[in-house]
């Protein structure tokens, strides 16, 4: 049934007569007329008598018209709620890999718990393409992706991605490894032509970055270990198990080295990436300005230190 048409019904009760709503809604009498008779079609049940010249609800009008007042309120209100500039409230799911999540979505929580006590952010944890497929599954509302400017991520018509950070990579080695600092890209490349070489286990851009500028070196990479985990990682590079890629900010254990990649570079970029259509929704529109604004926050400043060690 259509809301209008309730609406309607709701006028009638308080105003007695047809003329009054058809005056009071802009409309004509014989609309109204017909409108209710539509509506009673649909509820099967009469809903107006005569009375003189006029009419009035019969018992199941007057009913229908106590239910129409608490279902147009429950419409206006979810129209208010999700209209943009509402108060953010509700479930906003995001699924995103595991650095945006820690690094940059966690630190939002404890000021939205004060600001927006109404929203709740559910977080999955899932590689860019798993994240995606949960955006087309409407299995998620955000989806927090990257790529590498060596290999840029397939668009989407449906989807649209919002800019946040972008983060250079390096090639991990071991720490006694014979590399001058800074190197050539293809020099440093070449230089561990022979080794293993390790890529992420649940997506395949840093092995694309990998082939495409081991070829540009002039060598096809022996690609025999992958991981998921930047600390797992690691470990496999001290055990003497490979090398491979990095963001260079990332803590390094003892035993490995992050050796800048000069030129070309590798540039890994990130995206806070949601369906068309729903841009609008206000937890979407405030958690995507949040990491923007964040993002954006942390480029202005100048970069620290790059530990040796893990931290916390």
């Amino acid at each position: 049934m259509e809301t209008r048409r309730l609406r309607l019904l709701v006028e009638l009760s308080r105003l007695g007569s047809m003329r009054a709503v058809a005056e009071a809604m802009g409309t004509t009498t014989s609309t109204v007329s017909q409108q209710l008779t539509v509506l009673a079609r649909e509820m099967d049940a009469d809903l107006i008598e005569p009375e003189g010249r006029r009419v009035r609800l019969t018992p199941a009008g007057r009913r229908l018209a106590e239910h129409a007042v608490v279902i147009l309120s429950a419409v206006e209100t979810a129209r208010l709620d999700l209209a943009p500039g509402a108060e953010p409230n509700g479930t906003l799911r995001v699924a995103g890999y595991a650095t945006a999540i820690r690094d940059h979505l966690l630190p939002l929580f404890p000021d939205l718990a004060i600001s927006h006590p109404r929203l709740h952010v559910l977080v999955r944890e899932h590689e860019p393409p798993e994240a995606v497929q949960l955006l087309a599954a409407d299995e998620t509302d955000l989806a927090l992706t990257y790529d590498y400017n060596l290999a840029p991520a397939d668009s989407d018509p449906a989807l649209h991605a919002t800019a946040l950070w972008t983060a250079a990579w390096g090639l991990a080695v071991p720490a006694d490894a014979d590399v001058p600092d800074p190197a050539d890209t293809l020099d440093v490349f070449a230089r561990f032509r022979s080794h293993d070489w390790i890529v992420n286990s649940r997506n395949t851009a840093d092995d694309t970055v990998i082939r495409t500028l081991a070829s540009m070196a002039g060598f096809t990479p022996r690609v025999t270990h992958r991981a998921d985990s930047l600390e797992l990682v690691q470990g496999l590079i001290t055990a003497g198990l490979g090398v491979g890629l990095m963001p260079m900010d990332f803590p390094t254990f003892p035993g490995v080295r992050l050796v800048p990649l000069t030129g070309p570079l590798v540039t890994m970029r990130a995206y806070a990436v949601a369906r068309h259509g729903r841009l609008s929704w206000p937890p979407l529109t405030l958690v995507t300005g949040l990491l923007a604004r964040q993002a954006a926050t942390t480029a202005a400043q100048p970069p620290r230190p790059r530990s040796t060690e893990l931290g916390d």
